[in-house]
């Protein structure tokens, strides 16, 4: 048929569905209604991309994050607890036996060295005397009380200094050959704030027979007094690293149509980017392609993108 033809038949077709009330958009072969393109403008959205402005952005806690070089980490997780470091901890025991007549310090009070702590009158001269401070620090355990007995056999007060504390962790036998004094360990006090980094200075020679497992410890500093002996503690042994070109942070790795994607910002819209991913540990992932490095993405609460982008591909079906 020549194209003069098909032209005027096409004319003559699309006049009768006009007066049915339907109409025909582009070509033969369909289009996108004009009405279907303004709304789709409009919302921000597109198949694979979603407009969000700083403003959203900030109040749905999205964190934006540049892609490039990093490091992964092979590691393993132990189960430890917080101890008052043992060669900066004093037991204070009277000279002699007697009663307590005064009590000037509780468990919790800063004492400086050499400040008073009570006074014991002594069964054999019935003449008081004092308990001094040997050291400045932390009273941590008490076991006196006004008019008790204090024996010379047991310590009246403890105290140590808590500028520094111990971590001690349980490490089983399978581990046992990876975990060596001077490994890097994270140390997660688990009270909502950054790990501290610290070295392992001591893993034990001998192991534990009720727990079958050797003690690993590290020395942290404790200025802000943030570490308190007593309470339990995790942390991740660095075993080995290893350098990638492009690395992004895991909790940006999201699914969209049976592939993983990470949402790169460009301008106001988030793009749903497919990536190929490589190798990971338990904070980065490398990406071996479909990123590039500068390019700013979405590192944390990238499912709110995710669910934005699920709002308009529901809004087209419509």
């Amino acid at each position: 048929m020549k194209r003069g033809m098909r032209s005027v038949l096409f004319a003559a077709v699309s006049l009768a569905l006009a007066g049915a009330g339907f109409h025909l958009y582009g070509s033969s072969r369909g289009g996108t209604p004009p009405a279907a393109e303004s709304k789709k403008e409009k919302s921000g959205h597109s198949d694979d991309a979603v407009e969000l402005s700083d403003a959203k952005i900030l109040d749905a806690g999205i964190e934006l994050a540049k892609a490039g070089p990093g490091t992964l980490r092979e590691s393993i997780v132990l189960n430890g607890i917080l101890q008052p470091n043992q060669e900066a901890l004093v037991q204070v025991t009277p000279r002699f036996a007697g009663i307590v007549r005064e009590v000037s310090k509780r468990v919790g009070d800063r004492v400086e060295k050499n400040e008073l702590l009570g006074r014991i009158e002594s069964n054999q001269s019935l003449t008081v005397y004092e308990l001094r401070a040997p050291i400045a620090g932390t009273v941590i355990d008490r076991q006196a009380s006004l008019g008790e007995f204090a024996s010379e056999q047991k310590p009246t007060f403890v105290i140590a200094d808590l500028g520094t504390v111990w971590a001690d962790f349980a490490v089983y036998r399978r581990d046992l050959a990876r975990v060596r004094a001077g490994s890097t360990v994270m140390v997660d006090p688990e009270d909502g704030g950054r790990p501290i980094e610290a070295t392992l200075s001591y893993v034990a020679p001998v192991g534990s027979a009720d727990t079958q497992s050797a003690l690993a410890r590290a020395i942290i500093g404790n200025a802000d007094k943030r570490l308190r002996p007593g309470l339990f503690i995790t942390g991740r042994v660095l075993l080995a690293a290893k350098p990638v070109a492009v690395a992004v942070k895991s909790n940006a790795l999201q699914t969209h149509e049976n592939r993983t994607v990470v949402f790169v910002r460009s301008g106001e819209k988030f793009e749903a980017r497919p990536v190929e991913l490589g190798e990971r540990d338990s904070e980065y992932a490398e990406v071996r392609s479909g990123l590039a490095e500068g390019e700013v993405y979405a590192a944390k609460n990238s499912f709110v993108v995710k669910a934005e982008l699920g709002k308009g591909s529901a809004g087209h079906d419509d």
